[in-house]
């Protein structure tokens, strides 16, 4: 490194060229700015093979800086810290670097700093602690010193922009997977009751918010590596692991401010697009963790506050990219919970809610008990039933049938008219309403396909699938009508059926692009013109594909090919691709279209399945296995969104591919996707264009399916995969029965339990 014409200035706002100093390596080498914390600005040629320590040591002995040189090292403008693995690129860039204290001393006057509590100071010691608290080198320091217990007590009894700038650094510090362990629950109460309150920031609000998310993601079955204690009970905490805390943790915390989700609902509709995000991903999480001791509470608490319509609301009314990602994962939670509740079955003993529900729906049919001329009771049989076992009655449709049903009673005020007036009927031509209604949830978990947890393969919003309990009551009408209108008798019930899947079918079609008037009068339409679409449509389709066992082989087929899919999109993400690096689409044009010197990079998920590993290049080689070839990287769990279709090309790149499709130099390419950051200041980790439609669907789906709270895809090619695999699975399945002319029953009927144990299974051989 050489100094040009170096001698300390009379002031530190002296002009005069300071003389020549000790020279180390002078040769074609870029210069840049050094500026020392006096405020000197020293033009200095640094050699890019020397380590950060030697350019620190030369710096201090040219400037003639007293105090050891391991005390100092270099920043950039934007407050990085210059290491060995940027250095090379910040010369060539020719970055202006500042001179400034080391991290583990600027970590132990941070923290000295804090324990005086200098009102006067006390914002701006915050604020640099919020930038540096994410480098290692800075946060073991000021772990220990004592400062974490510092922050923890400033956020305890601050307010306003103090608060908000100790919030943020304390999420900051949450990046990292130590130091934070001795977080407690008054600590988590605060932020609850931080977040509780109405009056709350914005500016406080999101860091609450990300701190809370971090809390219920940081549960021991979460930690890296293997679980060295875990038993059946689940992952035992690891001493000393900020992996101690999770869902029911945090949950406690909230049931003591009832407002909280309430508050986090409202501001769902919050102008400040990124308090909706913040909210939105704080919501996923809660869903995706959420306890099996605490999970019905919280989803009834949700469900109390209207959840579902404020993200409907906010379907029509985001301006963010990264909101659409949000938004699929909440439907690919719900869709769980959906599943969740039709599996969970009805037990009257332990679940007393199961009873009062039924109690609500018989007091509202406003019948009266019986007793038939066999002398057994009669009762739920009125009601449509083939039964009095109302658990055996809702054994396929559980809990969630149990809702629909109750809400279908409290939608219509007459439905005791209803139920009446179809007993008034001879018993032949009474339509049996219990039984349609959890025909009705059968049709519509065929439609959205609630297969099982983790499965969702849906690419565009489902307004109507948030709104079940509306969708259910629609068909469920439009079920009773058409049996009346058909004069249909008991044996007619499978006919009427296929009626009611068609019209599902029908009116819950490009559900993302249509309106809910649309779909009400869908469910008006007359039986004639219902039955002659239906013919029209049988004579296409075969009657094998709707029976209730290939319906459950189609269940289990798709589960399958999704996994499938999804492995395969993660193999590619393992095995790496290249790509052009985009321009944000809110970026400067930039005024001379000159080609970047380095458009190209190369990026490869390593195996632990944590990291993307890339470098950049000016023109594309070959990449050698493993990761010594990709010295730069970005953290999986920095990523909060991978928003798509929003990154315009840079010029006189995308030229190179032959295979891209022909757009606007300046307008965004339908090929690109971004990483965003966890951080609103950081924006975007990434922001890369794919070669083609494939590459781009193998990244952005695998780096969603990747995510903890994420789950759905983004694509209709990896959609149309994982439909297309389920339809050649089931047809070489079918291969095998209709080859051999097997019968295939509409439906099994499961006969009586056994009178007692006294039995076992056979092997057959």
């Amino acid at each position: 490194m050489s100094n040009h014409n170096s001698v300390p200035p009379r002031s530190p706002s002296s002009s005069t060229p300071p003389t020549n100093g000790s020279q180390s390596k002078i040769g074609l080498v870029p210069t840049n700015n050094v500026i020392t914390s006096e405020g000197v600005t020293v033009r200095a040629r640094i050699d890019p093979t020397l380590t950060v320590a030697d350019v620190v040591r030369q710096l201090c002995v040219n400037l003639k800086i007293r105090g050891s040189p391991s005390d100092f090292a270099l920043r950039d403008g934007n407050h990085e810290l210059v290491t060995n693995d940027n250095l090379r690129k910040k010369i060539k860039a020719k970055v202006d670097l500042r001179l400034v204290n080391a991290p583990d001393k600027e970590a132990r006057e941070i923290a000295e700093k804090l324990l005086v509590r200098d009102p006067k100071t006390m914002k701006l010691t915050l604020y640099s602690l919020q930038r540096y608290i994410r480098e290692n080198e800075f946060a073991s320091e000021f772990i220990k010193y004592n400062g974490v217990a510092q922050l923890v007590d400033i956020i305890s009894s601050s307010q306003g922009n103090t608060l908000a700038y100790a919030l943020t650094a304390m999420q900051n510090l949450m990046e990292l997977d130590y130091g934070w362990a001795s977080l407690d629950e008054a600590f988590i109460l605060r932020v609850v009751q931080v977040l509780s309150s109405p009056q709350s920031l914005i500016n406080v609000c999101r860091p609450a918010t990300a701190i809370l998310k971090k809390l219920v993601e940081a549960d021991p079955s979460n930690a890296p590596g293997p679980q060295a204690g875990s038993s059946k009970s689940g992952p035992a905490i690891v001493p000393g692991s900020v992996y101690r805390y999770g869902f029911t943790m945090v949950f406690e915390q909230m049931r003591k401010e009832k407002s909280l989700l309430e508050t986090i609902v409202k501001r769902l509709g919050s102008a400040d697009t990124a308090m909706a995000h913040y909210s939105m991903m704080l919501i996923n999480s809660l869903l995706s963790h959420a306890s099996d001791a605490r999970w019905e509470e919280f989803i009834a608490e949700m469900e109390r506050f209207n959840m579902r319509k404020a993200v409907v609301r906010l379907m029509s009314q985001h301006t963010m990219e990264d909101l659409t990602s949000c938004i699929l994962d909440f439907q690919a939670n719900m869709l769980r919970v959906a599943y969740r509740k039709k599996s969970t079955p009805i037990n009257l003993e332990t679940h007393p809610s199961h009873e009062a529900d039924l109690n609500y729906i018989w007091n509202h049919s406003k019948l009266v008990e019986e007793v038939d001329g066999n002398g057994q009771q009669l009762k739920w049989r009125k009601l449509g039933f083939d039964t009095e076992d109302v658990e055996l009655e809702f054994n396929d449709v559980g809990v969630l049938g149990l809702e629909c049903l109750k809400r279908f009673v409290e939608r219509d005020p007459d439905f005791s008219k209803v139920v009446l007036e179809h007993l008034s009927r001879p018993v032949e031509r009474r339509c049996p309403i219990a039984k349609a209604s959890n025909e009705v949830v059968e049709l519509l978990s065929e439609h959205w396909a609630i297969f099982a947890p983790g499965y969702s393969t849906s690419t565009t919003f489902q307004p109507f699938f948030l709104d079940f309990y509306k969708v259910h009551a629609l068909a469920t009408n439009f079920f009773l009508r058409m049996w009346s209108e058909s004069g249909a008798a008991s044996g007619d019930f499978a006919r009427v059926v296929a009626l009611v899947r068609s019209q599902v079918k029908l009116a819950l079609r490009s559900e993302n692009v249509r309106a809910w008037h649309e779909v009400d009068q869908d469910f008006l339409c007359e039986y004639r013109a219902v039955r002659d679409r239906q013919m029209k449509e049988l004579e296409q389709e075969d009657d094998l594909l709707s029976k209730i066992p290939i319906r459950n082989l189609r269940i289990k087929i798709h589960k399958e090919s999704y996994e499938f899919v999804r492995q395969q999109r993660i193999q590619c993400l393992l095995q790496g691709a290249w790509f052009v690096i985009a321009l944000p689409g809110n970026a400067p044009q930039p005024r001379e279209s000159r080609r970047p010197t380095k458009p190209w990079r190369f990026v490869r998920l390593d195996n632990s399945l944590k990291y993307l590993h890339f470098v950049d290049s000016a023109a594309k080689f070959p990449v050698r296995g493993g990761l010594e070839d990709l010295p730069e990287r970005i953290e999986i769990s920095a990523i909060s969104e991978i928003a798509t279709g929003a990154c315009v090309p840079p010029p006189n790149v995308l030229r190179d591919y032959t295979d891209l499709p022909p757009t606007s130099p300046l307008g965004p390419s339908p090929l690109s996707f971004s990483l965003l950051s966890i951080h609103e200041e950081q924006g975007s980790l990434a922001d890369l264009i794919a070669p083609d439609q494939s590459r781009w669907a193998d990244w952005t789906d695998g780096l969603n399916m990747l995510r903890k709270d994420g789950g759905h895809v983004s694509s209709e090619e990896t959609k149309g995969f994982v439909d297309a695999l389920t339809e050649i699975g089931l047809k070489i399945k079918l291969l095998d029965l209709s080859g051999e002319m097997v019968e295939i029953p509409s439906g099994l009927t499961a006969g009586p339990p056994p009178p007692n144990t006294d039995f076992f299974f056979s092997e057959l051989i």
